[in-house]
Formats: C-alpha cells, structure tokens, sequence
C-alpha cells in the first residue's frame, strides 16, 4: 500500500536525503518543475556543469534568493538538496517562517551503499563514497531532531516506500 505524504497547499517542502537516495527524481515524479528549488541546478547555471563543486557559494546565493522569493510570493516550494545537516536547513527554515509557510521534511533514508551505487552509476561523481557517507552520518545525527527544528511535520520513507509514496496537498 502505497503510503501518503500530506504537505500544506502553500509550504516550504525539504527534501532530505544523502547524494543517491533519489531526491531528484521523487521530486521530478510528484511536484511540478516550477515548484522545485535545486542546488545541482543552481550549480549547473554558474558553472554549466551540476557536480562542479567549485560552483556551490555561487549557486547557493541563487538557491536561496529563489526560495526566499518564491516564498514571499507565497508559492509552494520544494527545496531538492541533501539538507541532512541541521545548519543547512536553518536559514531554509528561518525563511518560511518570515513568510508564514509550513515547513515539512520528507526524508529519503536510503542506506549508504545503494546511495553510493546509484552515483558511481551516474559516471559523472566519481570518488563519491566519502562524501555520501559523511552525508549519511549526518542524516542518522538528525534524525531524532528534525521534529524539533520546526516542521509542522516529518515523514521518513525507507526505500521500499518512496517509488509508491504519493504526495496529496492540504488545505488551501
């Protein structure tokens, strides 16, 4: 049975999740690509190239003026990033909370291994395994605390969750 994500109409929706728990691709296959905030994309534009890592301050300037206006437009938003560190997710929070949007995580807790498969298959991120790893450290330090940093709600998908889960808009 296919488990259920509900999400406010208007909210700043986290994705979290190691490199490889398939963030992306959940969020390409349930939101709409206007509604999606990526930082690979972010990197992509200043440096035309997703995995350029040298890019990263530069595409988050972007990343976050994005979400700051979409929010202050009050459009729902969709952050696609590892976000697994609480100081990450912080200034994410601080602004929906300055523009009155519910925060909701959807946490993709993929083990490290298939996460670190599904980048060396990309061919494009190669010696990924620290990092995923280090990422992955993190996600398991968070998970006890996300509830407290101020989502209106967390929903945690293991792996044979997320191809099923659907995600259905609340309220108005």
């Amino acid at each position: 049975m296919a488990r259920v994500v509900e999400v406010p109409s208007f909210a700043l929706v986290l994705l979290v999740g190691s490199a490889g728990s398939g963030k992306s691709t959940f969020a390409r296959d349930r939101f709409a690509s206007t509604e999606i905030v990526s930082s690979d994309h972010y990197r992509g534009v200043v440096r035309d190239d997703e995995t350029n890592m040298e890019g990263s301050a530069d595409a988050y300037e972007l990343f976050h003026l994005v979400v700051d206006k979409r929010l202050g437009a009050r459009r729902f938003t969709v952050v696609d990033a590892t976000n697994v560190r609480a100081r990450d997710r912080a200034p994410l929070l601080a602004k929906a909370s300055r523009h009155g949007a519910p925060a909701v995580a959807i946490v993709l807790d993929v083990d490290g291994a298939t996460c670190v498969a599904r980048n060396d298959a990309r061919g494009d991120r190669p010696n990924s395994r620290i990092y995923v790893l280090r990422q992955q450290e993190s996600l398991r330090a968070s998970l006890p605390t996300l509830a407290s940093e101020g989502f209106v709600a967390v929903h945690v998908l293991g792996a044979s969750d997320i191809a099923e889960a659907r995600v259905e808009r609340i309220g108005r």
